[in-house]
């Protein structure tokens, strides 16, 4: 394929504390099933792949809608790993739904072609729930290369059910947003120009078509900060995170609004905290310590416990990771943030 636009083209390749943050009203649970995916793609932080086994039990499962009422939280993300391959995957997203939620399914897209999977598509529809697809390139060689041979056209395949089904066209109340991760140490490109060359390139060559485009930095944790550490980057793209911090992106990052559920129901600030085993404990959200350390207070903080305490005014765990959220245009679950 031969294009003009420039933005996915193959890329070459102080210690300051971050600002603290302080989380305001909670309106989304972002809801991890377990890290077993069909894909084990380079870039992942979540170290995802076919052979993980890391799964949400049923009791756990069933305090999801009981912890959306009792917030009042009006978005369900769920998230894996691949989630739609937790076998409880569809009762949790008509549960949320009855629970009063929007629900976002954080989708692979290839994952509507497996054995099995032949009508998620349809139910995705059926239940209004919002996809957010990974579509890290709009060129057949760079997201081959970050995510395993054939994935372009698989993924393209899965759009095209989606399209067919109304995601992404006009008026259909069916959205679709695709998500962009840079190639290598990089930040991402300004989001809007970006989107608009994903739009230009898969209508014209492919008649596919989406609702917005979500651009997100690649973090230096887990798989992709070691391939970084292997090819003698890390220091650099660390280096290159904080020079370009913009405080204005503060006010936008994730964990202001979210709170992050693991698959064991043990709760964290963001996803990207969920993987680095930086957990809340009950007095992070608010509970009273009162019998010192090893307390119930100090215990690591639970699904359940958002059931009474109210996390709103709470310190977010920050660590050096976190300048990938605030670099740049900044980067949260929804894209960039300005």
């Amino acid at each position: 394929m031969t294009t003009t636009v420039p933005f996915c083209a193959p890329v070459t390749s102080t210690n300051l504390a971050f600002p603290a943050v302080h989380r305001g009203s909670l309106t989304t649970l972002q809801v991890n099933l377990g890290y077993r995916c069909n894909q084990s793609c380079s870039h992942c932080h979540v170290g995802a792949g076919p052979s993980r086994t890391e799964m949400m039990d049923q009791p756990t499962l069933e305090l999801i809608p009981r912890v959306l009422r009792a917030r009042g939280i009006r978005c369900l993300d769920i998230t894996g790993g691949a989630p739609e391959l937790h076998p409880d995957f569809r009762d949790l997203v008509q549960a949320g739904r009855h629970a009063g939620a929007a629900v976002i399914d954080r989708c692979n897209l290839t994952i509507l072609g497996e054995p099995g999977q032949e009508d998620l598509a349809a139910f995705l529809a059926r239940e209004q729930v919002t996809v957010v697809a990974s579509l890290p390139c709009y060129l057949e060689g760079n997201v081959d290369r970050q995510r395993g041979d054939g994935v372009f056209a698989r993924s393209l395949a899965g759009l095209r059910q989606l399209n067919a089904l109304g995601y992404g066209q006009a008026d259909s109340g069916l959205e679709l947003y695709l998500v962009f991760n840079p190639q290598g140490p990089v930040l991402p490109p300004p989001q809007a120009p970006l989107e608009a060359a994903y739009r230009q390139v898969l209508a014209r060559d492919y008649g596919l078509v989406f609702t917005g485009l979500y651009a997100l930095a690649n973090m230096p944790i887990r798989r992709f900060e070691a391939a970084l550490r292997v090819s003698g980057e890390l220091e650099a793209y660390q280096a290159l995170l904080r020079r370009e911090h913009r405080p204005a992106n503060l006010e936008g990052v994730m964990c202001r609004h979210l709170i992050s559920v693991d698959w064991q129901g043990r709760l964290h600030d963001c996803d990207f905290n969920q993987m680095l085993d930086l957990g809340l404990t009950r007095q992070d959200l608010g509970a009273t310590a009162t019998s010192g350390k090893g307390s119930r207070e100090t215990s690591a903080a639970h699904l359940r416990d958002l059931l009474e305490l109210d996390p709103a005014g709470g310190a977010v765990r920050v660590a050096d990771h976190c300048w990938g959220c605030t670099a740049g245009s900044g980067s949260s679950c929804g894209g960039a943030l300005n």
